[in-house]
């Protein structure tokens, strides 16, 4: 079965870096997880955080870390010495089933939960040597790289392939979620929303996460 509650996390991608710590304060009491986008330049064209910064960001929140790098088996570790709660590679940048079950394993054992991600262009079926075994899958609804871009519809079918081949299969969104968008998420079979500009970009946060909650 589903999963009643919708999971929140607040992508800190699109807060104010010069106050990045109220920023995340102001998320706190809210948000279920705080999701981190690490980028190298490479597997997408922009730069994001790294352990340095979240290693003096003071939060309860567990922390959520997308990784959109090209080789991510060589940055988990320092993301579970910081005491990460869920890493998520891309299945773009980890291709062979034989690998992806080792850095699943390497994420498992360093206390995390492991997730796997999906761009728009990737079919469900690619990944489906790990489905079975996978903590979370992440579908995004953009092209990852940059926040504010708008929602792209056709992979709601993607998540509903997933829902219904694995009912208790946590499924994140990310990508253009709002309180437009978030209800065809849940209605797809999401579960776990990643929101950056609608949240961050609201004068009350809070009600911003409760709407996308309770969507």
């Amino acid at each position: 079965m589903i999963t009643s509650t919708i999971l929140i996390a607040p992508s800190i991608l699109s807060a104010d870096f010069s106050k990045l710590q109220e920023e995340v304060d102001s998320i706190a009491g809210s948000a279920d997880w705080l999701q981190v986008d690490v980028m190298d330049g490479h597997f997408v064209p922009n730069l994001s955080f790294g352990a340095p910064v979240l290693k003096w960001l003071k939060t309860d929140l567990p922390l959520d870390i997308h990784l959109m790098v090209q080789n991510p088996a060589d940055r988990v570790q320092e993301f579970l010495d910081l005491g990460a709660a869920n890493i998520t590679f891309h299945a773009e940048a980890v291709k062979d089933t034989k690998e992806r079950k080792e850095l699943m394993d390497k994420i498992r054992s360093g206390g995390a939960t492991a997730g796997i991600a999906i761009n728009p262009e990737t079919s469900i079926d690619s990944v489906g040597d790990v489905l079975k075994s996978i903590d979370l899958l992440l579908v995004m609804s953009v092209h990852p790289g940059f926040g504010g871009q708008e929602f792209i519809d056709h992979v709601l079918s993607q998540v509903q392939t997933a829902r219904a081949a694995y009912p208790d299969l946590m499924i994140q969104m990310d990508g253009g979620i709002d309180e437009k968008t978030a209800p065809k998420c849940i209605k797809a079979g999401a579960n776990n929303l990643v929101s950056g500009s609608f949240i961050f970009g609201a004068k009350d946060r809070t009600m911003a996460i409760t709407s996308l909650r309770s969507s």
